[in-house]
């Protein structure tokens, strides 16, 4: 599934079993949220913190996801084609990023 077609799947899943969007600032908490679910996955998992019990059976996976449907949600809700910012967002780091990580000694 492309980007856009994921912002159209996420509008539609409000529209059929939300009331409405939440509005951007309770959003953007939510966003927040989940992003720090993903981080102390990744801190306990990959990181040097030991893993709880209760954290074993988290799936990564399932909680990118959840930080996508968010980012969708703001997307939408401000007019955002992502499909298009992100490949404009491509080619800039292409042009802008690409000689100075084949310059980076710390990457080598």
């Amino acid at each position: 599934m492309g980007i856009q077609k994921a912002q159209q799947e996420v509008d539609t899943w409000i529209k059929e079993h939300g009331v409405r969007y939440f509005n951007e600032l309770t959003n953007m908490a939510q966003l927040t949220e989940e992003v720090g679910e993903v981080a102390r996955i990744i801190a306990r998992r990959y990181g040097e913190q030991s893993e709880k019990a209760s954290d074993k059976d988290k799936d990564l996976g399932e909680e990118l996801a959840d930080v996508l449907f968010v980012v969708f949600c703001l997307a939408n809700q401000t007019g955002i084609n992502l499909e298009e910012a992100f490949e404009k967002k491509l080619k800039l780091k292409a042009k802008r990023d690409h000689a100075r990580h084949q310059r980076n000694e710390k990457l080598k």
